[in-house]
C-alpha cells in the first residue's frame, strides 16, 4: 500500500463510534480537564503504538521473519527472558484474547449505537421538519413511542449475520469506500451544527466530578484503541520505513479531531449531551439523514471489526472438521459470534456505559499496559536506561489503574441504571 492508502486506513481504524462518544467523555472530565487529558492520552497512545512497531522490527530481524502480529511479538519477546521462556505461548494467547474481547466489544457497541440512532429517527419520523432550529430540550416535542431499543437490535441481527457471511474483505471494498464517504459527510455536518450552535456565555464546569473521571478514561481509551491495526498496516506498506511518519501524521489528525469534537460537542449541548452526539442532533431531515448515513457507515465497519476475532478463532476450529463440513462450520461459528455480541448488547443497552466498559476492560491492556511491558522484555539484557524502564512502568501502571477504576465504575453505573429502569417500569405498569 502507498503512503496515502496507509494513512486513510489508519484514520479509518481509529475513527468510529468512539469519536461520537467523546463529548460525553469531556463532560465527565470537565471542560478544561477533558481536552488536556485527551491530549495526554493521545500522546501516550501514539508512543505505545511506536513502541509496538519498534519491538516488532527488533524481533522480526532477530527471528528472520518478514513480519509479526501483535501476539507473535509478545510470544517471541517472552522467549527473550529466561524465566518467562516456558510460558511464551501464553503471551500470544493473552494478546489474542484481549484482541477478541476488544473487537467483539466494538461489535456490541455498534449494535447499541445502531439501535439507539435508528430508533430515534423512526420515532421522530412524523415530527421531522425542514427547519433545523435548535429547541434546547433534548428531543423534538412530538415523538411517537415505538418499541424498546433492544428489539431494534434483534431486527438488525439477521442483517449483521448475512453481512459477516462475506468472508472475503475484497468484496466489501466498494461498500467500505461508501461507508467512509458517508461517515466523513456526517462528521462535517455534525461539526458544522455544533460550531454554529454554541451557547454563550459558556457556563460549564471546568473540572468534572472525580467519580466520573474513570468513565472518561474508558471512553477515551476506547476511542484511541487503534493499536490492533498498526502492525497489519505497517506489514502491508510498500515502504515500511515511512510508517513512522504515517503514524505521527495520522494520529495527530485523530487526536485533533477527538479534542475538537469532544470540546465543541460539549460546549454546544452542555448537560444534555448523549452517549453519542448524533442523538442530540435536531430532528430535521438533514440531520436525520446524517444519523442514517453514520449508521450505514457503522454497519459496514461492523464486518471489518468482526474480521479480526473471526481470523483468530475460526481457522483453528474449522481445521478440526472434515473438508465437506468446513464451510458450514465456518458460517455457523460466524453466526454464533454475532448472536453472542447481540445478546451482550441487549443485556447492557446503555451506549455510554458499554463504550466505557469495553475501553476500560480490554483497550487499556492492548493500548497502554502491554506495549511498555513488551519493550522491557524485548530489550531485556540489552541495557535499557533506568529512565526508560521507569517511564514504561508508569505508563503500564496508569493503564492498570484506569482498567480497575474504569471497569468498577462502569459496572456500578450499569447496575444502578438498570435498577432505575426497573423502578420507572414498575411505576409505569402500576399506573
Amino acid at each position: 500500500r502507498s503512503f496515502f492508502q496507509t494513512l486513510i486506513h489508519l484514520l479509518k481504524g481509529n475513527i468510529g463510534t468512539g469519536l461520537l462518544g467523546l463529548p460525553l467523555a469531556v463532560k465527565n472530565a470537565g471542560l478544561v480537564v477533558g481536552p488536556i487529558s485527551l491530549l495526554f492520552m493521545g500522546i501516550i497512545a501514539v508512543h505505545c503504538m511506536k513502541l509496538l512497531v519498534k519491538c516488532s522490527h527488533h524481533l522480526s530481524a532477530k527471528m528472520n521473519r518478514p513480519s509479526l502480529t501483535y501476539g507473535e511479538a509478545m510470544q517471541y519477546g517472552m522467549e527473550n527472558v529466561p524465566w518467562l521462556r516456558r510460558h511464551s505461548q501464553w503471551g500470544k494467547r493473552t494478546v489474542n484474547l484481549f484482541l477478541i474481547i476488544t473487537q467483539l466489544g466494538f461489535c456490541c457497541v455498534y449494535f447499541v449505537f445502531l439501535s439507539d440512532n435508528v430508533k430515534q429517527v423512526v420515532e421522530a419520523a412524523n415530527a421531522t421538519t425542514v427547519s433545523c432550529q435548535m429547541n434546547y430540550t433534548n428531543q423534538t416535542q412530538v415523538l411517537v413511542p415505538s418499541f424498546d431499543s433492544r428489539l431494534y437490535m434483534l431486527c438488525f441481527l439477521p442483517a449483521m449475520i448475512l453481512l459477516v457471511f462475506i468472508r472475503n474483505l475484497k468484496c466489501l471494498a466498494p461498500f467500505s469506500l461508501g461507508a467512509n464517504l458517508a461517515m466523513t459527510a456526517s462528521l462535517i455536518l455534525i461539526y458544522f451544527y455544533s460550531l454554529t450552535n454554541i451557547k454563550y456565555p459558556i457556563d460549564l464546569p471546568k473540572v468534572g466530578r472525580a467519580k466520573d473521571y474513570p468513565l472518561f478514561f474508558g471512553t477515551a481509551i476506547f476511542a484511541f484503541e487503534g493499536i490492533g491495526v498498526v502492525l497489519p498496516l505497517e506489514n502491508k506498506m510498500q515502504r515500511p520505513q515511512r510508517f513512522t511518519l504515517v503514524l505521527y501524521l495520522g494520529m495527530g489528525i485523530v487526536t485533533f479531531l477527538y479534542i475538537s469534537l469532544g470540546t465543541i460537542g460539549y460546549m454546544c449541548f452542555g448537560e444534555h449531551i448523549g452517549g453519542s452526539i448524533t442523538l442530540n442532533l435536531p430532528n430535521c431531515w438533514m440531520y436525520q439523514v446524517v444519523k442514517l448515513l453514520y449508521c450505514f457507515g457503522i454497519f459496514i465497519t461492523f464486518a471489518l471489526q468482526f474480521y479480526v476475532p473471526a481470523e483468530i478463532l475460526i481457522p483453528s476450529m474449522v481445521a478440526r472438521v472434515s473438508p465437506q463440513w468446513e464451510t458450514t462450520v465456518d458460517l455457523l461459528l460466524r453466526a454464533v459470534m454475532v448472536i453472542f455480541t447481540c445478546a451482550l448488547a441487549i443485556l447492557i443497552p446503555e451506549l455510554d456505559l458499554v463504550i466505557s466498559l469495553v475501553g476500560s476492560v480490554s483497550s487499556s491492556f492492548l493500548a497502554l499496559i502491554f506495549p511498555p511491558l513488551l519493550q522491557l522484555i524485548v530489550f531485556y539484557g540489552e541495557g535499557l536506561s533506568p529512565l526508560v524502564k521507569l517511564k514504561n512502568l508508569v505508563i503500564s501502571l496508569v493503564g492498570l489503574i484506569g482498567f480497575i477504576a474504569g471497569t468498577y465504575i462502569a459496572i456500578v453505573e450499569i447496575v444502578a441504571r438498570n435498577g432505575h429502569k426497573h423502578e420507572t417500569l414498575s411505576t409505569y405498569l402500576v399506573q
